[in-house]
């Protein structure tokens, strides 16, 4: 059969064609939820994307920092301050959960771009099963005067009977859901969209007093007054699992399911009979690699990306048949980043001395959590190294933990998985970056400091006067073979441990050029800080200001990664001072694997070498003839 060509080109233009879409989404949760929905609108997509994101400061901070990290291409992403549009509708009283944001789908024909012409519009609990193409080719159905699409809402809320003295807003019928839209913008503001809801809003709350469903009542009462405006879907565009659904209803079979909508505060724990389907769909989504989403689509010229480019630029030059080429990918690899993974609140003192601790981990040292927070009670900032089902299991345990969730003060910052080193200095870094005291406390997750070392810290700041100095003051480090130790409430049963045979200086039997420069000898009857000397493979762990250099990516796995850091510090003129009365105790767990492969493998040790002596020739390019000493003294090693 000959397709005409008309067709043909019609085809060819909707593929090519950018869907916008629109979201509010404010918060650490909402931010969460909003990546299970995008990764399935992406899954299914063959179109350009252009994500309009109407947000909270917190969430812009997130998403554009995990879309930035993702790289996904031929998708554009926009950023709408949801502060700014406050003023809009904070005059509507709203007893819905989602507060004043769930207001403000109703001025989008305001905040969108004005050459906009249409746009989906999305809550943030919604999930795709088909290609989000076939409900955008749904705008060529509008007739005459339509310029809302919506899908009748699947509850009995709008006809008031719920229960006695229920009375809802004025809705059409059953009224239409808002958690799926279609919006026509360029006919809205035709009609003075503003003016239509603003005076139905006022009229009605003059005896409502308040919105039960956020803008979903005043959609419904707009629509009320004005049926023409509405192009009512068909039911799968929005199957609605809100408590007394008929969503049942809308399907005969799961497979006809195109949107599933979470529109009940159960979530996931609502009644349907598929409601397993539903569940099993959206966990898919929930642990999907969300790096498989990078795909180029095809047929889809996207608009050039800069930063993907210069990424390219920078990996065609790197020798494939290098033995290190592994190594020398990995330093410019993307890893996707979401920041703040769970609320996070904190305000640093107003004394200028807060310090946070910074440390990085992977899935199987998710047990030291609870201990470091029992042990700290400043400030944390954690970067996690998880693959996308990993990090919902470390939901679901922080979420179980009375003692993570007691603390408001942990940022914990993914950042999942992708190739086959371990990016223990990208951790670290983006832990660092994500700071907000003036001091920060550079640890390991396998250490416990301890009791009391946030508050002597802060104390040292003054007394050190760390805010006009360069100093890295050193907190001295031991370790324990034992699973169960009494930790030492003081710096006297530290050192009577220590004789004991209970701790040892850290590493003191395998690597003790890592901080024999601490001087424990002078350590144990010191009663103020002493300056010590920078030495060849020095890696104490210490507190520096947040303005301090950050790790080199280069190292990555096992071997010099705290070396070359220390090193940086030491060529940038930190003095190194140790503080007598501080003292942290690494826990004893079974070796990690980079430390198995740096073990057994030759060319990973081969590589390692090769990377230190790339980096000693790079500090001698940036700090000149004093760097000359970490040559010296790395060949006198």
């Amino acid at each position: 059969m000959n397709v005409p060509l008309y067709d043909l080109l019609q085809t060819l233009f909707s593929v090519l064609r950018t869907i916008h879409v629109a979201i509010v989404c404010a918060g650490y949760n909402a931010s969460r939820d909003v990546v299970t929905l995008v990764k399935s609108v992406l899954f299914h997509r063959r179109n350009p994307l252009h994500f309009h994101f109407i947000t909270d400061s917190i969430a812009q901070q997130i998403l554009s920092s995990l879309f930035h990290t993702w790289m996904v291409p031929a998708v554009k992403v926009d950023f709408y301050d949801a502060d700014e549009l406050k003023s809009e509708v904070s005059w509507i009283p709203n007893k819905h959960y989602s507060g004043i944001y769930g207001l403000m789908k109703l001025v989008l024909t305001k905040t969108l771009p004005s050459d906009l012409q249409r746009v989906i519009v999305l809550d943030t609990d919604i999930t795709f099963a088909t290609d989000i193409a076939e409900l955008w080719a749904v705008f060529h159905k509008f007739k005459g005067q339509q310029v809302l699409g919506l899908v009748e809402n699947q509850s009995d809320w709008y006809l008031g009977n719920l229960w006695k003295n229920h009375r809802p807003w004025p809705a059409l019928s059953r009224g239409f859901n808002t958690g799926v839209i279609l919006l026509l913008l360029d006919r809205l503001r035709k009609l003075r969209w503003e003016q239509m809801w603003r005076l139905t809003a006022e009229r009605e709350l003059m005896s409502m007093l308040s919105t039960s469903l956020a803008d979903q009542d005043i959609f419904n009462a707009v629509i009320k007054q004005n049926p023409f405006l509405v192009h009512q879907l068909p039911c799968f565009w929005n199957v609605q699992l809100s408590d007394h659904t008929r969503s049942e209803k809308c399907y005969k079979d799961v497979s006809d399911l195109k949107v599933i909508h979470w529109n009940s505060p159960k979530k996931l724990r609502v009644k349907n009979k598929h409601v397993e389907f539903f569940r099993n769909l959206y966990l898919t989504f929930l642990e999907y690699d969300g790096n498989l989403l990078r795909r180029e689509l095809f047929g889809c010229p996207s608009e050039a990306d800069h930063n993907s480019e210069n990424l390219q630029k920078t990996l065609s030059e790197l020798d494939e048949d290098d033995p290190c080429y592994e190594f020398r990918r990995e330093r410019f690899t993307v890893h996707r980043t979401h920041l703040y993974f769970l609320h996070y609140e904190y305000e640093p003192s107003s004394d200028n001395t807060d310090v946070t601790l910074v440390a990085q981990l992977s899935m199987d040292r998710l047990q030291m959590l609870e201990a470091i927070c029992k042990h700290w009670e400043g400030p944390i900032s954690l970067a996690l190294y998880l693959s996308d089902a990993e990090a919902q299991q470390f939901l679901r345990y922080a979420q179980g933990s009375e003692v993570l969730m007691s603390r408001g003060n942990v940022g914990y910052h993914i950042v999942y998985k992708e190739g086959q080193f371990y990016p223990v200095n990208l951790l670290r870094n983006v832990a660092m970056r994500q700071v907000n005291t003036p001091y920060m406390f550079l640890s390991d997750i396998d250490f416990l400091p301890m009791y009391g070392l946030y508050e002597y810290l802060r104390k040292s700041v003054v007394q050190l006067d760390m805010a006009n100095a360069k100093k890295a003051l050193v907190v001295p480090a031991f370790e324990t073979l034992r699973y169960r130790l009494s930790y030492p409430k003081s710096k006297a049963e530290l050192l009577s441990q220590l004789d004991m045979g209970t701790l040892f200086t850290f590493r003191y039997h395998v690597w003790t050029k890592g901080h024999a420069p601490t001087n424990f000898a002078k350590w144990r009857t010191a009663t103020t800080p002493y300056k010590v000397q920078w030495e060849a493979d020095f890696e104490p762990y210490v507190m520096v200001r947040r303005d301090s250099p950050e790790y080199d990516r280069r190292f990555v796995g096992f071997g010099w990664n705290k070396v070359a850091h220390i090193m940086e510090l030491d060529a940038q003129e930190y003095e190194f001072v140790v503080l007598p009365n501080a003292y942290m105790i690494h826990m004893p767990h079974a070796p990690s694997f980079d430390i198995t492969k740096f073990r057994s493998n030759k060319q990973y040790r081969v590589c390692l070498k090769t990377l230190k002596e790339e980096f000693q020739q790079n500090m001698s390019r940036r700090y000149g003839f004093a760097a000359l000493k970490y040559m010296t003294a790395e060949n006198n090693s």
